[in-house]
């Protein structure tokens, strides 16, 4: 089944059609089927936003938050769970959110390009974006709508964690015409942690 806007008014709805097998790069398996669930979830999570709030920008204030509520708490299973070194630069950090983090929650693996002289300015480009498998279009009434502002949150809360204060926010969006999805993470500073720093 895929989520479609019902023209009728009342919002998105499941509609006919397959969802992809293997769609989020695991195959067949548990690890894929969450992966699938957690897909098919949010999109009722979005939908029944969008009845809840009438202004798009609403409901991508909702999401980042939301997101950003998971980041704070994701950031520990994360560590655990990919065994991986401290970052020593931005671009290990931008690196390590694209070829760990999204390959191992959301089965894909983005390219990550540097926009910015300072180094601080990164984005993660993606040509399948696993959150709007089952997503076929966006109406013409929710054109200012980021679907996926969810994984913006997740990023910035999970960076702030690790002392990283970050802007992310979505540049390129497939739903909206664009070619690819296109996420920019500016570094804005790192958080200075002056807890232990008396006693060595």
């Amino acid at each position: 089944m895929a989520w479609s806007w019902d023209r009728g008014g009342s919002g998105w709805g499941l509609g006919k059609g397959s969802a992809p097998r293997g769609c989020l790069g695991t195959g067949t398996g548990s690890p894929g089927q969450c992966r699938e669930l957690f897909v098919l979830t949010y999109g009722a999570l979005v939908a029944q936003l969008c009845k809840d709030y009438e202004k798009d920008e609403d409901v991508n204030t909702c999401l980042d938050r939301m997101g950003y509520a998971i980041g704070i708490r994701l950031i520990d299973d994360f560590l655990a769970r990919s065994s991986v070194k401290r970052c020593r630069s931005y671009s290990e950090t931008a690196d390590m959110i694209a070829q760990v983090a999204f390959k191992m929650y959301l089965g894909v693996t983005p390219s990550v390009s540097c926009s910015s002289a300072a180094g601080n300015e990164f984005s993660l480009i993606l040509d399948k974006n696993p959150l709007v498998d089952f997503v076929e279009e966006l109406p013409a009434e929710r054109a200012s709508l980021c679907y996926c502002n969810l994984l913006c949150g997740v990023i910035r809360g999970a960076l702030e964690m690790v002392h990283l204060a970050a802007e992310v926010t979505f540049l390129q969006d497939r739903l909206k015409g664009d070619a690819v999805t296109e996420i920019g993470i500016t570094f804005l500073r790192k958080a200075e942690d002056r807890k232990h720093r008396r006693n060595k």
